[in-house]
């Protein structure tokens, strides 16, 4: 009797018509066919082989328990390569995840007002990329990212990927603008590494995570994003690694092994940078905007392990290129093998006169405010020159 009843209920399970379907697609046109079908638990499964340039937007919609999945049929098996001027994968809906793809050799450009991005979470909410890998792609456009999430998501999420040896490319993008600010973005336990110097002449646009990307008109809107956990080695694209142009976001327990590049706030506001580790490179933490608390970090040989800047306003209100660091909390710190520690006033009066657009940046053009009101206490000093300097 009980076997008669497992067996029933087994029947019924797969007799369900909402029961989960796998689909196995191997083109573009393949896959357009049956995204209106996918419901929630749906895999599509993409054949191994290369592909080219594709343009899918996946608007499918599944629950937390039963996300819809699209992934490469084996590990490494499915790369895609080649020209790319519009964007490769638009997921738009709901707890869907890209999965297991490999992007590689592709060449970034633009064409017909379309922008050639990899993958973009554009108004998606609960969306996910993962164990996707993204290799030796170059851009032709300065600023060009191979992932955006962009729109008024929330929640979205970019993990265990690894990034390599990509040229003239941002990496990452959280892209903020006066209409639009995705929230609680998540990117974590990914691998980035072995990224060129840019070819860009004013040696700018190859972050490996950029979130938000105005930080003197938007550098207040609060974007709640979190990197965490990932690793950065050898990223030497500009001297920004990482680039926080917004507030309230969280960079916890990072690595950063011999980058020639900060993690840099260079707008924002209310940041957390908490348990990061810096071994070797050009430098640890760049700090401007205010209300920052930056906690148990471990930096070691470097030139200078904190560095904060001289500003040309303070607080939210004042418009200003460089905003100076103001009521920032910066506490138990260990930094080991320095030339200097914790350096408070740097670049004082640098002029900034005919390198920005005064017009559309009505900001002062010399760096002449000192950081004020910041808490430095209890961090830790090993091996390092001078501990504190003030300028």
């Amino acid at each position: 009797m009980k076997k008669l009843i497992l067996s029933i209920l087994f029947v019924m399970l797969y007799a369900d018509p909402a029961f989960a379907t796998i689909y196995q697609v191997g083109n573009e046109q393949e896959l357009k066919n049956v995204l209106p079908k996918l419901a929630a638990g749906d895999e599509v499964v993409i054949a191994d082989g290369n592909y080219g340039n594709w343009s899918v937007e996946i608007a499918a919609v599944g629950t937390a328990q039963k996300p819809v999945v699209i992934r490469g049929a084996s590990t490494g098996g499915v790369i895609f390569s080649g020209e790319v001027n519009k964007p490769l994968f638009v997921l738009t809906g709901k707890y869907t995840v890209l999965s297991g793809i490999t992007f590689k050799e592709c060449v970034l450009g633009k064409a017909d007002g379309k922008s050639g991005v990899l993958a973009e979470l554009k108004n998606s909410s609960y969306c996910r990329i993962t164990q996707c890998v993204f290799t030796h792609n170059v851009a032709k456009v300065q600023f060009m990212p191979l992932i955006i999430v962009s729109g008024n998501g929330t929640s979205n999420k970019i993990d265990h990927c690894t990034v390599t040896a990509n040229t003239d490319s941002q990496d990452f993008q959280v892209k903020i603008t006066g209409d639009s600010n995705p929230q609680f973005t998540l990117i974590e336990s990914n691998v980035f590494k072995d990224k060129a110097k840019v070819s860009w002449s004013n040696n700018n646009g190859g972050e490996c995570i950029q979130v938000g990307q105005d930080p003197v008109l938007l550098g207040t809107r609060e974007s709640n994003t979190t990197v965490k956990n990932n690793r950065f080695t050898h990223c030497d694209g500009e001297p920004e690694v990482i680039s926080n142009k917004s507030s309230r976001n969280s960079y916890i327990d990072n690595y950063f092994g011999d980058n020639d590049g900060e993690l840099v706030m260079r707008g924002g506001h209310d940041c957390i940078i908490s348990g990061n580790t810096f071994e070797g490179g050009s430098g640890g933490i760049r700090v401007n905007g205010s209300g920052h608390t930056i906690t148990n970090n471990k930096i070691t040989g470097v030139k200078t392990a904190i560095r904060l800047m001289y500003g040309m306003t303070k607080g939210k209100i004042e418009t200003g290129f460089y905003v100076a660091p103001g009521n920032c909390t910066i506490t138990g710190n260990q930094i080991t093998h320095a030339t200097i520690g914790i350096l408070v006033g740097d670049q004082k009066d640098a002029d900034w006169t005919g390198k920005f657009d005064t017009k559309r940046y009505p900001s002062p053009v010399i760096q002449s405010v000192a950081p004020y009101d910041n808490k430095i206490e209890n961090n830790q000093f090993k091996e390092v020159k001078t501990n504190t300097v003030t300028q």
